[in-house]
């Protein structure tokens, strides 16, 4: 940079204008195309010097014809790795000069013609590359480096143009136009692979962000370090005793940006993912966003494996269906109360459910009276999620969501599908049409392309990729996120191991229970109607979670405070008034788990470590983990030897890594 710089004020001295300096900078013009000149200067003096020295010799002739020939052909077979032009330029250029140099030689310089021809043709050879010189700069400004254009030859993009180049931590972004006429965006989706291969980098290291205003005009997106690798814990609820409208934080895109669901944009939610890709891990992050808001009520159907990774949240539900006949009453009440939740928003002034239809209807503007606010109780947005689907749909039947998916957008309810593998089989176009948000984890083979739009899978979204290699790994595509982040890989947060997991979901039912709202009348009504016992029976069906004593992050302890301000006796009070803070409710141990107990978290942690890297943990993987572990370094280090010693782990040649064996996976 500082050579750049002394010769930007090298140009500047030059170019500033003043008659002591015209001449240096003339020269200063000439350098670059002065080397051509000097050689056929050269080449004059050296026919006059051998010409003195071997006029009379025939020998001298011989030696000097055939000199001429090796130069010709030594200069043709020099060329081979440049250019045709430029190897065809070179050797006649030595051809010529090595034949009037051996004329000149045994004829004198100023014999005959050769004065001429040295004069006319040594000027015409030295011009030719002078303007070689001029169209091979010109070229070089307008056209990028020849590392640029021979990659993009590669990958069968030739005459691409990339322009300004972005360089930010861990991402590149290099804009780019195709040629006109000869390449469209699609032909840049379909060299992806390539291009990752010429970079030695994943498929999706790599997305284009096409020109909405041009058919051959976008950018590439790099990002060869995947930072995702490491999970990120559940930092705790991202908007508190909130209303539903403000988007869900579920887990953090590959530039540490957050990854957010703007729920009331993206109304129906379907969700797929393999086994093992985390699809779970996903729901429970948006579960947990969920219960800790203050104008939503969910409802849960999980026939195929009766709520098993649920269960220490339903009690924070307002119904949970975990069999097959009250998971089909739960179909048919979300059907009943469509209708009759769209008559309430209708007769209340609103065209379509928001945060203030939840609250008491205090405005004669949204009132069911003429003139008059109705003080009518409010209505609270609906979740209607469908746990492994696959099972309620093979019994009820495909569409058994269609009529659903259509008609809830305006009634204030969602729709929730998730399933493994989303395939025309399964879930009926129809219902797949009315999903139009997604949550796409790791898949097999082309499975994606049910679940993700063409457009996002050409910018090279790549799920399958992952499989269930890469757990938590994610493409969310919703209205209200930005486009652009369609294609970017993201990773939900990691709730932690057994026994953390239940923790959490313990302080969220207890410390968020005030803020819960009880089920309105109009849609409780409407699905007692045809959902029967089932229905109001379904809280004899939930027992209540015991309180366990968790160890809270600064922003879970935040947020504990903010659900304590919000008792139901605290309602009246005035929201922006200064209130005085509670003492904490909530057991924090103080004492550090047993030596079983650590040893026990210990093989979690290294079993979730091992699966999203290549198969292997390092002890100083562990090292965030110390504090929950009430241990040291040198302790797990011990242990981890201890480990490998019992057979579950297996050394590898670098100190302090281990291998994760079969035996400990299946643990």
């Amino acid at each position: 940079m500082a050579s750049n710089d002394l010769v930007q004020q090298h140009e500047n001295r030059l170019n500033s204008g003043s008659s002591t300096t015209l001449g240096a900078w003339l020269a200063h013009r000439a350098k670059p195309f002065a080397p051509a000149w000097v050689v056929t200067g050269a080449v004059g003096l050296a026919g006059g010097g051998a010409n003195l020295m071997w006029a009379d010799s025939a020998p001298a002739g011989v030696g000097l014809t055939l000199a001429s020939v090796g130069l010709t052909a030594a200069a043709w077979w020099a060329g081979k790795s440049t250019g045709p032009q430029r190897r065809l330029h070179s050797a006649i250029t030595v051809a010529a000069g090595s034949a009037w140099l051996t004329s000149a030689a045994l004829a004198g310089p100023l014999t005959g013609p050769l004065p001429d021809i040295y004069l006319m043709g040594g000027a015409a050879l030295a011009l030719s590359w002078n303007i070689r010189q001029v169209m091979r700069s010109s070229a070089a400004e307008t056209s990028g480096s020849d590392g640029d254009k021979g990659l993009l030859e590669k990958v069968g993009l030739a005459r691409t143009k990339l322009k300004d180049v972005k360089v930010e931590p861990n991402r590149v972004t290099v804009p780019y136009e195709l040629p006109a006429g000869e390449l469209t965006n699609d032909d840049v989706a379909k060299a992806i692979p390539r291009i990752a291969s010429a970079l030695d980098v994943p498929t999706t290291a790599i997305r284009v962000q096409h020109d909405p205003d041009s058919a051959r005009k976008g950018q590439f997106v790099i990002v060869p370090e995947d930072m995702l690798k490491v999970p990120t814990m559940w930092p705790g609820p991202f908007a508190p005793a909130q209303s539903v409208a403000v988007p869900l934080r579920i887990g953090v895109y590959d530039d540490g940006s957050d990854l957010v669901l703007p729920l009331l944009d993206a109304i129906h939610i379907l969700v797929m993912g393999m086994t093992g890709s985390g699809k779970t891990e996903g729901a429970l992050d948006v579960m947990f966003e969920l219960l800790t808001r203050s104008d939503v009520a969910v409802w849960l159907a999980d026939a195929a494996k009766a709520g098993q990774d649920f269960l220490p949240l339903v009690p924070a539900m307002d119904w949970a269906a975990l069999d097959t006949p009250s998971a089909a009453a739960m179909v048919a009440a979300v059907q009943a109360v469509i209708p009759a939740r769209t008559a309430w928003l209708r007769d209340h002034g609103y065209r379509a459910w928001e945060p203030a239809a939840a609250e008491p209807q205090t405005d004669s503007a949204h009132s069911c009276q003429k003139g008059r606010a109705c003080g009518c109780p409010g209505l609270q947005y609906l979740i209607a999620w469908f746990e492994e689907a696959a099972k309620l749909l093979r019994d009820l039947g495909d569409d058994v969501f269609t009529g659903i998916a259509q008609e809830a957008r305006s009634a204030g309810v969602s729709l929730v599908v998730s399933m493994q593998r989303a395939s025309g089989y399964q879930l009926s176009t129809d219902t797949r049409a009315s999903l139009p948000a997604a949550m796409c984890f790791g898949v097999r083979g082309d499975d994606a392309g049910f679940a993700l739009p063409e457009e996002v899978l050409d910018a090279g979204a790549n799920p399958a990729a992952w499989g269930n290699k890469r757990k938590g790994y994610v493409y969310l595509v919703s209205a209200g996120v930005d486009e652009d982040l369609y294609a970017n890989p993201a990773r939900t947060f990691w709730t932690g191991p057994s026994g953390e997991y239940e923790k959490a979901a313990a302080w969220v039912v207890t410390q968020f229970a005030g803020i819960r709202p009880a089920l309105d009348e109009v849609t409780a009504g409407a699905a007692a109607r045809v959902a029967g016992d089932l229905f109001t029976n379904r809280c004899a069906l939930v027992t209540s979670a015991p309180a366990l004593p968790v160890e809270l992050t600064e922003e879970q302890e935040s947020a504990r405070e903010v659900a304590a301000l919000l008792d139901a006796e605290d309602v009246d009070l005035d929201p922006t008034a200064e209130l005085e803070l509670p003492e904490a409710d909530v057991a924090i141990p103080e004492a550090k788990p047993s030596t079983e107990e650590a040893r026990e978290l210990l093989r979690e942690l290294v079993e979730m470590l091992a699966s999203v890297g290549p198969g292997t943990v390092a002890v100083k993987s562990l090292r965030p983990y110390l504090e929950q572990l009430g241990r040291d370094r040198s302790w797990v280090s011990k242990e981890m030897k201890r480990l490998a010693e019992q057979g579950l782990l297996a050394p590898t040649g670098e100190e302090g890594v281990y291998r994760l064996l079969p035996v400990l996976a299946g643990v």
